[in-house]
């Protein structure tokens, strides 16, 4: 999603801005709302920016259960859950339930998402010209459930469930959207069974030290669940984090997305965000088939200040066989800045900024590391 920073950003500036204190059972706490032995909730500011929604703010909170704890990660259950509203007058209601059972040996990880979402559309293709750019309403219901199992060391296997309800309320006359000769235009109905394998070494999930995470999942959308569309979706997130002496490391990325069948605009792969490829406006770029290679080194020259230097390069197509024509690679390169809230605990502010190619650019802020 446009703003998936916002998992992490909550629980780290509800921290940052209620105080914090450790009890024997190192769980950290909060002024809270509620509190007994058996569970914690507190209440949560938001605030952040994107070129996708420009200023972000609003509220919510987080309620863990101080009992379910997973043995591996050191890793509470919890329910995630915000309401935000942008100054690009998006609305956007989120409630993310993060579940272990038989002490994190199995974990259910479901989200639930309202959107009411004015956007911005350029055509699909790796070429579409700024000259392109319309305006459309979309008002989003989607729903995901993983359920995954613990295998040998560092491993996970599991399956995924997924519903996606987009509803185009409003698009401009004799725009793209317009004609209704695009999948989805009017509306797409997105429901489908998938699995998901991943292998995990990172020392934190926000901000990693060292380690790999590899992950492959597959996704099945079919009309005989509900769908309006069939296809099929896979996509490969390969990471790996190597320390360079004592304060600096370098990171990699290598995403791919790919797509066959019958795809709404709304599942195609999405260039550009705030993630995977800074400097682009997420979606300015969407077709069937991606792949994003990203490259970071991260420089610690204060025990609570990093610099950041990145450089990506990626692009979408129709079919795999059209990509690297030198001349539609999609290059970016871009500084950033880092400040840990926490003396004790890996949590970052971030500040990034992007130079694309084609005078595309883009300004990010928000928690933790892009990958």
């Amino acid at each position: 999603m446009r703003i998936r920073l916002l998992h992490i950003l909550l629980f780290s500036v509800s921290l940052s801005l209620f105080g914090q204190r450790k009890d024997e059972n190192n769980v950290i706490k909060t002024d809270t709302i509620a509190s007994n032995k058996n569970y914690q909730l507190i209440a949560i500011p938001i605030a952040f920016y994107t070129p996708e929604t420009d200023f972000g703010f609003g509220g919510g909170g987080q309620l863990f259960f101080l009992s379910e704890k997973n043995r591996y990660k050191n890793r509470l259950s919890n329910i995630l859950f915000s309401g935000i509203y942008t100054l690009n007058e998006q609305i956007i209601l989120e409630v993310t339930p993060q579940v272990y059972l038989g002490s994190g040996d199995y974990f259910i990880d479901a989200h639930y998402l309202l959107e009411v979402y004015p956007n911005l559309f350029w055509g699909i293709g790796n070429n579409t010209p700024d000259a392109n750019e319309e305006v459309y309403n979309q008002t989003t219901h989607a729903l995901n459930i993983a359920f995954l199992k613990r295998l040998p060391s560092n491993l996970n296997f599991g399956f995924q469930f997924t519903y996606k309800n987009h509803e185009v309320t409003e698009v401009e006359s004799n725009g793209l959207l317009d004609t209704g000769s695009i999948t989805g235009s009017n509306s797409a109905i997105i429901v489908g069974l998938g699995a998901v394998f991943n292998y995990d070494t990172r020392d934190n999930t926000g901000s990693p030290n060292k380690g790999y995470y590899y992950q492959a999942k597959a996704q099945f959308a079919s009309k005989i669940l509900g769908s309006s569309n069939q296809f099929n979706k896979f996509i490969l997130d390969l990471r790996e984090y190597l320390p360079v002496g004592k304060k600096s490391l370098l990171a990699f990325q290598l995403y791919s997305e790919s797509n066959f069948g019958d795809v709404p605009f709304q599942a195609l792969a999405s260039y550009g965000g705030g993630n995977r490829a800074r400097g682009y406006f997420f979606g300015r770029f969407l077709d069937k088939n991606m792949y994003v290679s990203q490259t970071e080194y991260r420089w610690r020259f204060k025990p609570r200040w990093t610099i950041n230097a990145f450089a990506l390069a990626g692009e979408v197509a129709e079919k795999p066989e059209d990509f690297f024509n030198i001349k539609n690679i999609k290059s970016s390169l871009g500084l950033g800045v880092r400040f840990k809230i926490f003396k004790d605990k890996d949590t970052w502010l971030r500040f990034d900024y992007g130079q694309g190619v084609q005078g595309n650019s883009g300004i990010y802020f928000g928690i933790n590391e892009a990958f």
